[in-house]
């Protein structure tokens, strides 16, 4: 835990150091914000015990942003019934933890089996390069379609 963190420090003073350069450095780390244990271990649990997590403004039946709708509506397209899911909106802890968890600044966020895929830019991304279908099947999130199965055999 404290190697994460420290190197949250260290990166995002970094990335202040280029952005704020005014900032004395004591100030710099002090504007730092870090993971509470009640987050962290939210998370974990979120990410382990589901093969296909979406931490979402909202559930996958009533979404309460865009993005996170998009992002339910291309698993739905790809026949992802059952979305776990983490409303990032019920626990200000949750919804802050899960940005600096990952070092992504933006919500949703998808996990598969344990592995953070991205945001929606990037599920949309994969959705329409075909990659997105890929995944889903390699890590048995879907069953690969009997014509992908008898193509590949050839």
């Amino acid at each position: 835990m404290f190697n994460a963190v420290l190197r949250s420090v260290a990166r995002r003073s970094l990335l202040q150091s280029s952005r704020g350069a005014g900032l004395a450095p004591t100030h710099r780390y002090l504007a730092a914000r870090f993971i509470t244990d009640h987050a962290k271990a939210t998370i974990d649990d979120a990410i382990k015990q589901n093969d296909l997590v979406v931490f979402m403004k909202g559930t996958p039946d009533e979404p309460m942003c865009g993005f996170s709708r998009a992002v339910v509506q291309v698993l739905q397209m790809h026949g992802v019934d059952e979305i776990a899911s983490v409303n990032c909106l019920q626990d200000p802890e949750i919804r802050e933890g899960i940005k600096e968890y990952t070092d992504w600044p933006t919500i949703p966020q998808v996990y598969v089996k344990g592995e953070f895929i991205g945001g929606c830019d990037v599920m949309v991304q994969m959705h329409q390069s075909g990659e997105l279908h890929e995944l889903l099947v390699k890590e048995g999130i879907l069953k690969a379609d009997v014509e992908t199965e008898e193509s590949e055999k050839k």
